[in-house]
């Protein structure tokens, strides 16, 4: 009789479809069922391995503070890369500003010493910048009379004088001054004298030039260059006077 009603209950509860454990007591001839029941339901979800997601969060829910955590932004490595570059950037031009003064200091200098020994500024009836005239026929001396413009010389667009020139116009007027003919533009200045090979290589007083622009290098990887309109007669990172390729030529 036992196994009867045993039987029978575990038959009933699988002919209804659910789950069922059954057993019973030998000592006390009692049943014991265990059973899940699910909500019946005629769809099927087409991606069972997706998981279920909730976008919409109750206003006044309490996380425990975490939903006014400040998070820090992130930066991507090209953002990174760009502030480092930017930074750099500004980093050549207060060192550049720095050896310009510098140099400035030493034409001062010189220039006093020039006046002292009765020695007239350069003869051009389109001077209008007080400088002490070249010194000598050296590199060094080239450099010194050229830096002397900077934030002096406004750019002028095929200009060859202090009065305004552009940036092959102020190179040619630097050298002539020295007896050496470095006639314009960039391209035809990039092809003169001797080739230097890199700029690793290259001296005060060269001449760094592409069929763009052109400068003279004064060291430490800076030109002194009629730079552009908006900025005049500077002394600048080659990187920021020049975008591509350039010539090194010396011509002292």
């Amino acid at each position: 009789m036992k196994s009867t009603i045993v039987a029978l209950c575990v038959s009933t509860v699988f002919a209804a479809g659910i789950p069922a454990v059954a057993y019973a007591d030998s000592q006390h001839e009692a049943v014991v069922t265990s059973s899940r029941s699910f909500t019946p339901s005629n769809t099927v979800r087409k991606n069972l391995l997706t998981e279920s997601t909730a976008t919409t969060v109750d206003k006044d829910s309490n996380w425990g503070g975490v939903e006014s955590l400040s998070v820090p932004q992130t930066q991507s490595q090209a953002e990174k890369d760009a502030e480092a570059r930017a930074k750099a950037e500004e980093q050549a031009r207060k060192e550049a500003q720095e050896r310009a003064s510098q140099i400035a200091a030493q034409a001062a200098q010189q220039q006093t010493v020039s006046r002292s020994a009765g020695r007239t500024a350069i003869p051009n009836a389109q001077q209008a910048v007080p400088v002490a005239p070249p010194n000598g026929a050296s590199a060094s001396a080239l450099v010194q009379y050229a830096v002397q413009f900077v934030n002096q010389v406004p750019y002028v667009s095929g200009g060859k004088s202090p009065s305004g020139w552009d940036c092959s116009g102020f190179v040619q007027y630097v050298y002539s001054q020295f007896g050496i003919s470095a006639p314009a533009p960039s391209g035809v200045q990039a092809t003169l004298g001797r080739s230097v090979p890199s700029i690793d290589q290259a001296m005060p007083g060269d001449i760094i030039a592409n069929g763009g622009h052109a400068g003279i290098y004064v060291g430490n990887g800076l030109v002194v260059n009629a730079l552009s309109p908006g900025q005049g007669t500077q002394l600048t990172p080659i990187s920021i006077a020049f975008s591509g390729s350039y010539s090194i030529r010396r011509l002292l």
